[in-house]
């Protein structure tokens, strides 16, 4: 069982650690005869269950209730705790709120009654469609172009690593309409994913096997009721979005990390070297040692990043970079020596850390490469001196 003593940091409320409490319950019972064979299959059938579980209510705001909002740190519990059980219940979860992020923050009634009634109940997948063969960290760089015709938009060009990209039913996309140079010029769109013109031109693999792919939009016309906020927008509306969920990259990293010092510590009552338990040698000691540190360390981050925003701060991005920087690089040197600790058995294929090793490497890119938020902290250090 993972250390849940910072449940009672000053962080959360009651609904928090009750809410830590039944999802621990529910992911152990229904968590651990998903069959990842087929990753696209795993993943509706993990939606589904998030669904009927009533954990998707969290992932976006309620389109029946004007005073909804997000709550970053039950997303973080949420995420830390599917993370892990399972990464790809975490990866499931996390797609539904990233994808509706727009629309939670700032799509109209329509277009909420439209889309989040369905994701909530996890009947209806989404994706984030916001990165590029020329631009990933480089948001304000893109190409893909939204020309406005009549009372449509016509979206010509691509996007590329998007996940659920194959699988999802609704995609919100950035593109450049031309409102101004770089930042200034872009906007956000819904698209369903039967939209003519939208084409998954590729479908693409990684170490830790997630949908992903590469999309084509081809003379792909949206209505301009499918705009998200104004034009001109997308910009602030993509890094309003990131603002809410980079925290939660940092839950999923933490989640990681408890399970592979939950994995450790059972390695080293259990196994004999030289005569006496693996846990009675000084170097393992000083490993776990470290191991919890960087947990702790990190886990201080990530709430402090939740909690902020949830007590209204209109941004968070210094803070919350430096809880995905952290956790996520911290988290790469936990696994690490869970896989020295196992030896063997921590490199063979299908073994917990083995899984865990894959899983990690991927969340210190997307949503944000450590190098990039390092500049966001550097840039925002500066800024206040």
């Amino acid at each position: 069982m993972a250390d849940r003593s910072f449940l009672d940091w000053p962080f959360f409320e009651s609904r928090h650690r009750e809410l830590a409490d039944a999802l621990e319950d529910w992911a152990s019972a229904n968590l651990g005869n998903i069959d990842h064979g087929d990753v696209d299959s795993a993943c509706r059938e993990l939606v589904a269950k998030l669904g009927e579980g009533g954990w998707l209510l969290h992932s976006a705001v309620d389109p029946e209730d004007e005073t909804s909002r997000l709550d970053v740190r039950s997303l973080c519990i949420i995420r830390e705790t599917l993370a892990r059980h399972d990464g790809l219940a975490d990866f499931s979860f996390a797609m539904q709120g990233l994808g509706t992020g727009a629309l939670s923050l700032f799509g109209t009634a329509e277009q909420r009654h439209a889309w989040l009634a369905k994701t909530r109940r996890g009947v209806a997948l989404s994706a984030f469609a916001l990165s590029e063969p020329k631009s990933g960290s480089d948001v304000a760089n893109l190409d893909l172009a939204a020309r406005a015709d009549g009372d449509f938009y016509i979206l010509d060009g691509e996007k590329t690593w998007i996940s659920n990209g194959g699988i999802a039913d609704v995609y919100t996309v950035f593109a450049r309409t031309g409102e101004g140079p770089g930042a200034k010029g872009i906007s956000a769109f819904i698209v369903p994913a039967d939209t003519p013109g939208l084409e998954i031109a590729e479908r693409l693999e990684v170490i830790a096997p997630h949908p992903l792919a590469r999309l084509s939009f081809a003379n792909c016309r949206v209505p301009k009721s499918a705009l998200v906020g104004r034009p001109g927008e997308g910009f602030k509306i993509a890094m309003s979005v990131l603002d809410v969920f980079r925290s939660t990259v940092a839950a999923a990293a933490l989640g990681f990390a408890r399970r592979a010092l939950d994995e450790t510590l059972a390695r080293a009552a259990s196994r004999e070297l030289f005569g006496a338990p693996m846990s009675e040698l000084q170097m393992v000691q000083g490993h776990i040692a470290d191991m919890a540190l960087d947990i702790d360390a990190a886990a201080l981050l990530v709430y402090r990043a939740a909690w902020l925003k949830d007590k209204g701060a209109a941004r968070v991005s210094r803070e919350a970079a430096m809880a995905k920087l952290y956790a996520t690089d911290r988290a790469q040197s936990v696994i690490d020596k869970a896989v020295q600790i196992h030896g063997g058995d921590g490199v063979r294929k299908g073994s917990v850390v083995e899984s865990l090793y894959r899983e990690i490497r991927a969340l210190r890119i997307y949503e944000g490469a450590s190098d990039v938020q390092k500049v966001i902290i550097a840039r925002q250090t500066l800024g206040r001196g």
